[in-house]
């Protein structure tokens, strides 16, 4: 009889909590949630890949502004311009911070303590100064230009050995891949490592990056629901073992840099000063404030700055060869303006650039319609605050919807349509709140104006070099594949 009596109760409490949840809910003002809740894995049930699309799909049936719940986790997803505006700026503060207790995090992020991962503080603040400042100003950038020059170089007489080699089809994804990564291992350590074949060193840092980019897409259900962290045992292995061999070579490296350091005085070797590799100049810094540089600090930084500079970037340049050769008439224009401003005589160089607006079109729209990160790396709210009219509480998981806001046919004239024109007259690759590739607001990516330049130069100097058509004529499938970084599904 208890025990019936116990189940009774259950029941009837759990009758009351459904029947009476969405009331509350609405008494509150919290957002509307487009589903109830499972026990235990709240909507997690609702997630299938890709998740950009489910997310996509969300927002057209229920709405721009959702409240959900991932496992444990209560989630605000946002798919509509003002109400991402109200988050990246008047509430900025409050979402400023990232949310704790995932493995990426943990392992990748170097135990909170990188730029990506660290909660918002005097030590998040500093980081974004130090890259601000000392690693991706203008001034830098351009310092480091002949290394993207040298680079975009090499990919050229690449292609051209393969075709002169009688290669009909050339894999580019593999090639813009190396491209990226030896721009920015040149940048940071002063090496190439991708190409080399042969090499120790350059093949187990090609295995370590290979691992960490397969971890950072893992799923693990411990991140939404802490009490079952038990079931993500054998990724959490694979984590402590990358940690352990990354932390390995990159102490390696920069005790090879700290024993070939030498101290420029001469006035004359000023430039060979500044054109010194990162790792360089953060062992520098490290002599006049080591407080601020310590050596786990270095390495957080060197591979959010690798991660984050090297995939992504290689992503937009594979979606934008992809939508030339889907559209040759937007091809014929991008190299007709490219041979009126540059002709045949010279290479396109990255000071040209700017005087290659239709260029910059493509680029922009091809960061339109496929975003890098298309929800963004999520944030957290450190306090209570009202979004869209809208209660959010403390503890929330902020989840920017970028890519369904930069496809919305209410905002956007038919957005499946690849339109560099409309981005005519157009300063910048950001507009409002309605086309923010590189997020916006504290957390925005600060490797922006490299990407940029890197996609700019490459992109251009393969339309002025080579002639391209699709493999047999045919019209390439431009479907998505799963992960949280944007990728296309048939490698190009």
């Amino acid at each position: 009889m208890p025990v019936f009596s116990f189940l009774l109760y259950t029941l009837i409490f759990v009758l009351i909590y459904i029947l009476t949840s969405p009331l509350w809910r609405k008494f509150q003002k919290h957002a509307p949630c487009p589903f109830l809740a499972a026990p235990i894995i709240g909507h997690l049930y609702i997630l299938k890949p890709p998740i950009t699309q489910t997310f996509a799909n969300l927002t057209v049936r229920f709405g721009p502004v959702l409240s959900l719940r991932f496992g444990s986790r209560p989630v605000l997803m946002i798919s509509l311009p003002s109400a991402a505006e109200e988050c990246l700026t008047k509430n900025d503060l409050a979402f400023c911070n990232r949310p704790s207790g995932f493995l990426a995090g943990k392992y990748l992020g170097c135990g909170y303590i990188s730029l990506t991962w660290a909660p918002y503080g005097p030590h998040w603040r500093n980081l974004r100064r130090i890259s601000a400042v000392e690693i991706l100003s203008s001034h830098r950038l351009q310092l480091l230009a002949g290394i993207r020059a040298d680079e975009v170089r090499m990919l050229i007489r690449r292609l051209i050995s393969a075709a002169a080699d009688g290669d009909r089809a050339v894999e580019m994804k593999p090639a813009m891949f190396d491209l990226t990564m030896n721009v920015m291992t040149r940048m940071i350590f002063g090496k190439r490592y991708y190409g080399i074949e042969g090499e120790e060193e350059a093949k187990r840092f090609r295995e370590i990056v290979a691992g960490t980019f397969r971890l950072f897409n893992e799923i693990c259900i411990g991140d939404m629901v802490p009490y079952l962290r038990w079931l993500d045992w054998r990724k959490e292995e694979r984590f402590k073992r990358l940690k352990e061999e990354r932390e390995i070579l990159m102490r390696e490296l920069i005790e090879e840099q700290r024993r070939n350091m030498k101290e420029i005085s001469d006035e004359g070797e000023r430039e060979r000063k500044d054109q010194r590799p990162l790792i360089q100049v953060l062992l520098k810094l490290q002599e006049s404030e080591p407080e601020y540089y310590k050596d786990e600090i270095m390495l957080g930084i060197m591979l959010d700055l690798l991660i984050g500079g090297s995939d992504t970037s290689a992503g937009t340049m594979e979606w934008a060869l992809a939508l030339l050769l889907n559209h040759p008439e937007v091809l014929q224009k991008a190299q007709l303006e490219i041979d009126t401003h540059i002709g045949n005589e010279r290479l396109l160089e990255e000071s040209d650039l700017c005087h290659l607006p239709y260029l910059r079109c493509i680029i922009t729209e091809t960061l339109r319609m496929y975003p890098p990160a298309p929800n963004l790396i999520p944030h957290e709210s450190s306090e209570d605050c009202v979004v869209g009219g809208y209660q959010v509480p403390r503890g929330t998981m902020l989840q920017l919807n970028l890519w369904a806001i930069q496809n919305d046919p209410k905002i956007w004239d038919y957005p499946s349509n690849f339109r560099p024109e409309r981005f005519e007259g157009v300063d910048g690759h950001r507009i409002g709140f309605k086309m923010m590739p590189f997020g916006a607001g504290r957390r925005s990516c600060p490797g922006e104006g490299l990407a940029i330049k890197v996609v700019g130069l490459t992109i251009g100097s393969l339309i002025q070099c080579f002639e391209w058509d699709p493999v047999d004529g045919k019209v390439l499938d431009m479907a998505m594949a799963p992960g949280f970084n944007m990728h296309r599904a048939e490698p190009l």
